[in-house]
């Protein structure tokens, strides 16, 4: 069984992103979505291991200094971050492991796991993007400003991934994150096992054969 491929997925406010992994996780067989780390409280109805994995402050810091967090973050006085031990048991399962964090994240991601796929999700213009914010009528026109300033500044940071996905449907969209996850499974450096197995085995034949 060939190792799972660790996609970072990243994209502006309002491209869909979370909606194109929760379909790719419907739609498609042996994925899993990454579970982070937080010294946060649990809210009612959520579960260890399930939405988070909680855990003390002290905890927490005590991963970091172990390096046993790929990434992590403070937000409003709490923890934040990737486990490595989660994503390296998914990963040895055989699972495509999907992680969705921003870009400085992501960077950070790539430096410990240099094979992780980075994909950018966006709308095909920033107008799309405006509308899409607009269209969800849950904002003031200030947060919207506020988001597409934002969205310009992570666009300087575009040319650090692997892929750009254009979100303009949402099945295509999908479809094309699956195939290029599905190609990264079968780089040559990505099977590295199988190669030397096939090697070996032809090597003892032409033996045999002589």
């Amino acid at each position: 069984m060939s190792k799972g491929v660790l996609t970072v997925v990243s994209g502006f406010s309002g491209a869909g992103k979370g909606t194109v992994m929760k379909r790719l996780l419907e739609k498609y067989e042996n994925y899993a979505l990454s579970i982070s780390v937080t010294t946060r409280k649990p809210r009612e109805g959520e579960r260890d291991g399930i939405e988070y994995f909680f855990r003390t402050r002290e905890e927490v810091e005590a991963m970091i200094q172990e390096d046993q967090l790929l990434e992590h973050a403070e937000y409003v006085g709490n923890y934040y971050g990737t486990p490595r031990f989660y994503v390296e048991d998914m990963l040895s399962q055989g699972k495509n492991v999907i992680l969705e964090i921003e870009i400085q994240g992501a960077m950070k991601i790539k430096e410990k796991i240099p094979e992780a796929v980075l994909v950018f999700v966006t709308p095909p213009t920033i107008e799309e993007l405006h509308s899409r914010l607009i269209g969800r009528g849950t904002e003031t026109a200030d947060v919207i400003a506020s988001r597409l300033r934002r969205a310009a500044e992570e666009s300087e940071g575009m040319n650090n991934y692997d892929y750009i996905l254009i979100n303009d449907q949402v099945e295509d969209c999908v479809d094309q994150l699956h195939q290029i996850i599905l190609s990264e499974r079968c780089r040559a450096q990505r099977n590295e096992e199988l190669i030397n197995t096939i090697q070996e085995e032809a090597r003892i034949f032409m033996k045999g054969d002589k």
